[in-house]
This record gives C-alpha cells, structure tokens and sequence, in this order.
C-alpha cells in the first residue's frame, strides 16, 4: 500500500486532479468523444435519444464505435427521437438478422434493443420521464434503465443488473445530469442531483485510480465504482463526476 492510500488523497493529488478537470473539460474534449453526437442534433428529445444509443455502443475500441454511431446518427437524419419513436430502425436491424453489427452486437440484438427502447417512449414519453418515474438518485437511475431492458429477459446492449459497474450508463448519467458544462448537456438536471451520480468504471479508469490511491480493488464492479465516486467527492464535494475529466487528463499525460 503506497503513502497516498494510507492516508486517504494526498493534497498534492487533489491539486493535480483539480488542475486537470479544468484544463479538460472544455469544447475540445467533444473531438473523438461519443459525447459529440448529442451535440450533433436538435431538441431535448432528440438529444437524450442519440446520447443513449452513442452511450450503449461505446465499448471496445473507438474508432470502430465512433464509425457505428456515425453510422445510425446518418441513418436517423438527426431525428433520433423518431427514428426509434416510429420503428424506422426496422430499415436496418430484423430480429432475424444474426450477422454481426458491432463486437458482441448482431442485428437482431440491436433490433430487440431498440424496440424495448420503442416501447419506453411509446408509454413514457421519454427515457428520461420513464427514469424520474422510478429514480431519486443515480443509483436507483442505474437501476431503473438495467431493469427497463431486462424485463423482458437481458439484452446485453444494457447491462441485465448492477453487479458490474455498469460504466456505459453511469457515463450516460453523467451526460444527462450535469448542467453548466460545455460536455454534459443536463436534461435530467431538474430530478436528479448530480452530487449522487456515478463515477463511470472501466478498466482504464480502474488502474488510473489504483495508480493514484483512490481505489486498491482489481475488479469493477458497481461498489468499486461508489468507492471511486466517494474518493472523488473527496476532491469535488458539489461534483464528483468533475472527476471524470481529471482522471482523463491524468491519462492523457502519461499517468
């Protein structure tokens, strides 16, 4: 156990953390980003739309996600909402295609995807009405989105439960929930407090923490994520999610 975690965060790392969250989280962070793509449409309902799909395909390798993205951003001509709302995706995902879409992710799986995603906003509204129906916090947002696609047995685009640390919703949330950022577009700002978001736990992010002392846990799971988040919280008490620029940064700079 190195000094750093015997005695909690060093000042010298908050300090560092806190340099690099404000260095990098500006209009420039969107370049490469899956972030962009909810920059790249019109209208709240549009907006939360291509953040979810960009967010359920960012895995693996980036420029092969960011290419699929592109691809089902061109297809819905910037009307995400809909695209999935009127089951346009049917032009090009059939419940019988089992040729592969992307990594894991064959046709079919995207097409049982995105009707479980048509049938929330057909009841709902949005994704985000059918969330501040059943969520207080990010917690039980997680929660809520990984039961809303397993309810009709698990659809591996959307984690089936929170025993993984469910990075690609919690990155979601982010999105959703901080406001006043010129990345996070906030649209959930007004249900969800931003102070009980996430941290979104991968990997890389894992060994970056372990790397600074803010985590000794070699898996990722949903309690590393929290123990992330509440060393985070340490450094931004009004925004641990801030943190998730500063790990970044600290990444870029050979951390």
């Amino acid at each position: 156990m190195n000094l750093v975690t015997a005695i909690s965060i060093e000042i010298g790392t908050k300090e560092l953390l806190k340099q690099y969250a404000d260095l990098y989280e500006t209009p420039d962070f969107l370049d490469g980003d899956p972030s962009l793509f909810m920059h790249l449409v019109s209208g709240c309902k549009n907006q939360e739309a291509m953040a979810f799909i960009a967010a359920c395909l960012s895995y693996g390798r980036r420029p092969q996600f960011m290419k699929k993205i592109h691809a089902i951003l061109e297809w819905t001509g910037g009307d995400v909402d809909a695209w999935v709302r009127n089951g346009l995706f049917e032009n090009h995902f059939r419940t019988d295609d089992q040729s592969c879409f992307y990594r894991l992710f064959t046709h079919a799986t995207m097409y049982r995807y995105l009707c479980t995603y048509q049938h929330i906003l057909h009841e709902y509204g949005t994704l985000g009405q059918y969330v501040r129906r059943r969520a207080s916090d990010g917690f039980s947002a997680v929660a809520a989105i990984t039961q809303a696609f397993s309810d009709d047995g698990p659809c591996i685009v959307v984690p089936r439960n929170m025993q993984s640390a469910c990075k690609r919703v919690c990155m979601f949330l982010r999105w959703m929930v901080r406001s006043n950022s010129p990345v996070d577009i906030g649209l959930w700002a007004d249900f969800i407090d931003r102070r009980t978001l996430i941290m979104p736990l991968d990997t890389h992010v894992l060994q970056q923490s372990i790397h600074l002392g803010l985590l000794n846990s070699k898996t990722t799971t949903m309690a590393s994520a929290q123990r992330l988040t509440a060393k985070l919280a340490e450094i931004f008490p009004d925004d641990p999610l801030k943190g998730d620029f500063a790990l970044f940064g600290y990444g870029v700079n050979g951390g």
